[in-house]
């Protein structure tokens, strides 16, 4: 006869819905930060890069955009084997540190015109550490979720993590809305665009205290011996046919998202001749119903 299930007392479940609470709300922030610099590329290619042309600023600021994609897997990799040697709870806060520290980086740094090509570099660098962290968060997330996840239940514990997402995207989205509401064309492109970077800059010290009070897994606790990176790697390369077959899937929901989300407003801003309040609702709308792809 098989085990019976264990029990889940009242108490259990509240610390379950706490740390999944505590997980999500960072993994948001992680997002936020990452996602909202597209929505205001446009803006952003003009404060960091010459103005020799709207097209080549553009192109600049997608490329610094783009950057943060490119070092995502090397962020996977270092920081993925650091949270299996030092833990969860560990690997997240480094993750929420290092995220903000570029975000702040991009809302502070003066434009092309006080400080020339020191601009578009510290920008670049920001944006590189950006990426560095997204490219472990959501995966981190979703392992810390599956472990502290009560039999039977491993989907809907793991699924908050692709929800989070979501909500940041039409976060960003509304929150770009309010502004181009209340600011000019003018003041947003001087300076507007700052503000939803600083306000995720705002909140990072209240998930940080979230995160600190996190548990660590039962399951990473009871492990007798943590894998050392040369193991991790030669772990990688034993099962490369499993892990090219993700990169592709992943790789074309990845693409379509960014494609509906990041390029909508400046498609519509563009090419369509849309106001930036315009351009920005229909994202809302395109991205609310979004609730299957991965960012």
């Amino acid at each position: 006869m098989s085990s019976p299930a264990p029990v889940t007392t009242l108490s259990d479940r509240q610390a379950k819905i706490k740390a999944v609470l505590r997980v999500t709300t960072g993994n948001f922030l992680e997002m936020y930060d990452f996602f909202v610099f597209a929505y205001y590329a446009a803006a952003i290619g003009r404060t960091y890069f010459p103005k020799n042309s709207e097209f080549a600023t553009l192109m600049l600021s997608f490329a610094t955009f783009g950057v943060g994609f490119l070092i995502r897997p090397l962020g996977a990799v270092i920081l993925g084997s650091y949270m299996d040697r030092k833990g969860r709870r560990a690997g997240l806060i480094l993750t929420l540190g290092l995220m903000s520290m570029g975000t702040l980086s991009i809302a502070c740094t003066p434009g092309y015109a006080m400080i020339g090509m020191l601009a578009p570099l510290l920008v670049v660098s920001g944006r590189l550490l950006q990426g560095f962290s997204a490219g472990v968060e959501l995966g981190s997330v979703s392992v810390y979720l599956a472990e502290i996840a009560t039999p039977g239940h491993r989907g809907f514990y793991v699924s908050w993590q692709n929800a989070s997402q979501q909500v940041a995207v039409v976060f960003a989205a509304l929150l770009g809305v309010w502004l181009n509401s209340l600011l000019t064309p003018a003041q947003m492109d001087a300076w507007g665009w700052r503000i939803p970077l600083l306000v995720g800059c705002a909140i990072v010290p209240f998930l940080f205290l979230m995160r600190r009070s996190l548990a660590e897994t039962g399951e990473f606790l009871a492990r007798p011996r943590h894998l050392t990176h040369r193991e991790i790697l030669q772990s990688l390369a034993a099962n490369w046919r499993i892990v090219g077959l993700a990169i592709m899937l992943i790789a074309m929901s990845t693409s379509a998202f960014y494609l509906i989300t990041a390029y909508t407003p400046t498609f519509g801003r563009s090419v369509l001749r849309l106001t930036d309040f315009e351009s920005l609702a229909v994202t809302v709308h395109a991205v609310t119903p979004e609730t299957g792809v991965r960012a």
